[in-house]
């Protein structure tokens, strides 16, 4: 069976988030080193790369909106993006904070901070939101 790579799906999908108003789907393709924001029929509205995110491995969707997403690798980063998913609005960690291989990130509402899961060391970091 053949895929048909004309076809907006014929991406990597390592990790989804959907916006708090359901109209926007962020998917991050970490081979690629993009994180792309799709509309509730499947067309891409926006597609994001910065040099400080290599191997996009998680995004996350605040419930007030704000998008977040974690590079791997050598970016060792977390972003915030735009809602639009086109630019690049804050780097909120680094390795010098750190990250080491964030794998995984999600804001917590109630203690305001941000919690980035990392792969190979067995810590779990919590960044205080100023």
């Amino acid at each position: 069976m053949e895929k048909d790579c004309n076809h907006v799906f014929c991406f990597a999908v390592d990790r989804c988030a959907v916006s708090p108003t359901v109209d926007k789907l962020y998917i991050t393709n970490s081979t690629q080193h993009k994180l792309l924001t799709l509309a509730r029929d499947g067309s891409v509205l926006a597609t994001f790369m910065d040099p400080e995110l290599e191997w996009p491995t998680c995004v996350h969707v605040t419930p007030a909106g704000q998008v977040l997403v974690c590079g791997y690798k050598n970016s060792k980063t977390v972003l915030q993006v735009d809602r639009k998913g086109s630019r690049k609005l804050a780097t909120l960690a680094t390795g010098s904070d750190g990250l080491q291989w964030p794998k995984s990130v999600c804001y917590n509402n109630n203690t305001d901070s941000i919690v980035v899961g990392q792969n190979g060391n067995n810590k779990i970091l919590v960044y205080k939101v100023k």
